[in-house]
């Protein structure tokens, strides 16, 4: 794991994708720095950080695309598969490798509650658990593209897959709107939802009979539990569509709260992408 961290490293060091990555934050977050919190003079680093966090949309996908694409492309993945290295060392050597990268920009950021100390009180507590707030969301970003970078070689469909799924979890609070949350509504959205997860199991499997039964089976336990008490759906579409927003489980560390149960929704995305990235390696493994 640490060879490939290693060499994950350098190649992000000695290309222009790790420079870009550090300097565009550091860009933008310094203009909003310089609008806000110096020509202001609000001593709310926290809001400038929320304010940025947009960022991730464009850079995430410039930072993933390539770390398993790029293998994918070049056949220097078969390297890899048939190493006699665990894929979970593989994976996460690459991932902290990412996380490095990412580290640069948040430590340079820690810096700026001190520059503003200078010239008036700032509340140190609240600046730094929103920039611990900033260092897990973006990490948790980080491990949504390195699981769809997994899935295609090209680096282009990685960066426009990363794109509009964070650009999805961004909006989420609009994608909500759009959906009424009466029982009936929740109810056929988890029977398509349903439908969908049966296709994917045939696109996993090519066994029409185990998605047939997915489906079926998802289908009628959806459609009984409407029958037998449909209050359960009331509401329920908003909160499960809730959980794909990753930014708005930021929102208190903005006002200095230290969210156990936001750092605990983060570390949970960051796990359940980086296995399925060593999932989807895995099944590419024993093909």
């Amino acid at each position: 794991m640490l060879a490939i961290y290693k060499k994950e490293l350098r190649s992000y060091m000695t290309s222009m994708a790790g420079y870009v990555f550090i300097a565009f934050i550091l860009l933008i977050l310094g203009i909003y720095f310089t609008a806000y919190n110096m020509q202001y003079a609000s001593p709310d680093f926290g809001f400038t950080l929320s304010s940025v966090t947009f960022l991730f949309l464009i850079i995430t996908p410039v930072l993933t695309m390539r770390i398993l694409a790029e293998e994918k492309k070049n056949k220097t993945d078969q390297l890899l598969l048939t190493a006699p290295v665990p894929v979970w060392k593989i994976v996460m050597g690459k991932y902290l490798s990412m996380i490095t990268i990412y580290l640069i920009p948040v430590f340079i950021s820690s810096l700026y509650p001190f520059i503003m100390g200078r010239y008036g009180t700032v509340s140190y507590p609240m600046a730094f658990t929103a920039i611990l707030g900033f260092f897990f969301l973006g990490c948790a970003q980080i491990a949504v593209g390195l699981f769809l970078s997994s899935v295609t070689e090209s680096q282009v469909i990685a960066a426009v897959l990363t794109f509009g799924v964070l650009f999805c979890s961004h909006v989420m609070d609009g994608i909500e709107s759009f959906f009424s949350d009466t029982a009936l509504s929740s109810m056929i959205a988890f029977v398509v939802i349903s439908i969908i997860i049966a296709l994917a199991v045939y696109q996993m499997t090519k066994d029409m009979f185990l998605s047939s039964a997915v489906g079926l089976v998802l289908v009628a336990a959806t459609i009984i539990i409407y029958i037998v008490k449909s209050s359960v759906y009331e509401g329920l579409l908003q909160k499960v569509l809730d959980l794909f927003a990753i930014t708005n489980h930021y929102d208190n560390f903005v006002g200095g709260i230290l969210d156990i149960t936001g750092i605990v929704y983060m570390l949970s995305v960051i796990c359940i992408f980086v296995f399925l990235t060593i999932q989807s390696i895995q099944k590419r493994r024993w093909s």
